[in-house]
């Protein structure tokens, strides 16, 4: 079982790609190599394929790391399935997971992250908890992403080391996490994870 996300990013064209090309590479590059594992096509689209449990986890990261910047956000369809062919750039691989990402894509409409699983009971649970969660982190401050993004990429630290790291105070961060629905996140993020497993 592979996840694929297919993303772009929204209002690409109001900041230079200078900007936010950096910042979505860096996050993708955390989750595999270039071009085997993801791949930035159409100058502001991209493709990353991952293990399942992490995929809702990478969604959460790189929507953190583009609200970064004010007027920016990102639109992801992630699809669950088998890979059936494997290739050396992720834009010639195929197979279920690829298919349902883009199909997942593609239907997007007022939202800007949903996922296929191939299980329908399933997707409408995720999908009704992903809606409720984007609430909050469609209106993510700048302040609030780039607290949330740190904290993603550093699981294994606790506040007091991030506000020394950031040089913060941790009453700021915490509640900017506050603000951002940090917890309920993760919360999210470890149901999926569960769920994800029993597919």
């Amino acid at each position: 079982m592979k996840a694929v996300i297919t993303g772009d990013i929204i209002n690409s064209r109001i900041e230079l790609a200078s900007q936010w090309l950096p910042i979505l590479k860096k996050i993708l590059q955390q989750f595999g190599k270039n071009p085997e594992q993801w791949e930035i096509t159409r100058g502001d689209s991209f493709q990353l394929l991952l293990a399942p449990e992490v995929a809702l986890y990478a969604a959460f990261q790189i929507k953190a790391g583009i609200k970064q910047l004010r007027d920016l956000d990102v639109r992801m369809g992630i699809g669950i399935g088998e890979q059936d062919h494997e290739a050396s750039k992720i834009s010639e691989a195929n197979g279920p997971a690829f298919v349902r990402s883009g199909e997942c894509f593609e239907n997007l409409k007022k939202q800007n992250l949903g996922i296929i699983t191939g299980n329908p009971e399933k997707d409408e649970i995720f999908n009704l908890l992903l809606n409720l969660a984007l609430l909050t982190a469609n209106n993510w401050s700048s302040t609030v992403a780039e607290t949330i993004s740190i904290f993603l990429q550093n699981p294994e630290k606790s506040q007091t080391e991030l506000a020394k790291q950031l040089n913060k105070s941790q009453s700021s961060l915490s509640e900017a996490l506050k603000r951002g629905g940090f917890d309920e996140i993760i919360q999210l993020e470890n149901f999926y994870r569960k769920e994800i497993h029993s597919l």
